[in-house]
């Protein structure tokens, strides 16, 4: 995977698998600009702060992103955020957040992004989707909604514009060792190694995915190694179905 002296865009770069990610393409050779609300303590060439459920923000995002590393060969649109619960349970908050930061901020990002790359011969977009999408589960019905919505659009916009050089796919992975997920089992008064612990005798490796389990798939997707993959939802689950 020869990816020196590439440029690189990574949404959601503070978080559990954004952060693996950065690390992952730098180790690479590839100059990052990350985004995310507070990207103050992630290591990159460049900082570009917001808020993804600012349309103007996110419109900007790649333009902004090639003016200050030169140039835009791979974006990594990994931001996301999980709502719980029925429908029946789901606010309009709920449903507003997980749509603009699941839904509408890769499209934004994806259509700024594409006549950029198209210009410069070309490039590889890697959107974070999930096993959910594919495969819905209970009590998750808006997350898994704005997946499935998320997988679909890698597949279309895979085939649109495969013909400008420009590879779309998703990784798509089940549950994964992260900050936000251990957040979520203390906010739901569980132990959050002991919660972590169990998910993992779910699985048929014995583990939830720790974030270096997804960057290194989604580093192989930005990658000539994936040259011919387009519109790809790949499954990184450790062998469990989504229950």
């Amino acid at each position: 995977m020869d990816l020196q002296g590439k440029g690189a865009l990574v949404t959601g770069a503070a978080g559990g698998i954004g952060l693996a990610v950065v690390r992952a393409l730098r180790t690479q050779g590839v100059r990052v600009a990350v985004a995310d609300r507070d990207v103050s303590g992630v290591e990159a060439e460049a900082h570009l702060p917001g808020d993804l459920l600012d349309p103007a923000y996110a419109d900007a995002l790649p333009g902004a992103a090639l003016a200050a590393l030169g140039r835009l060969d791979i974006v990594v649109n990994n931001a996301g955020v999980i709502t719980r619960g029925q429908v029946t349970e789901t606010t309009d908050a709920d449903w507003a957040l997980s749509l603009g930061v699941n839904v509408e901020a890769p499209f934004r990002v994806c259509r700024a992004a594409i006549p950029l790359m198209a210009a410069s011969g070309g490039g590889a977009i890697v959107n974070v989707a999930s096993c959910w999408g594919l495969h819905p589960g209970p009590n998750h019905a808006v997350y898994c909604m704005t997946k499935a919505a998320l997988a679909s659009l890698t597949q279309c916009m895979g085939m649109d514009h495969a013909p400008q050089g420009i590879r779309i796919n998703a990784v798509c992975p089940n549950e994964v060792n992260t900050p936000m997920l251990r957040t979520g089992f203390a906010r739901r008064g569980f132990d959050p190694d002991k919660a972590v612990a169990q998910l993992g005798t779910t699985v048929p490796l014995g583990r939830i995915a720790e974030p270096e389990d997804i960057a290194d798939v989604i580093l192989f997707l930005a990658s000539d190694a994936a040259r011919y993959m387009v519109g790809a939802l790949v499954e990184v689950n450790g062998g469990k179905a989504v229950a």
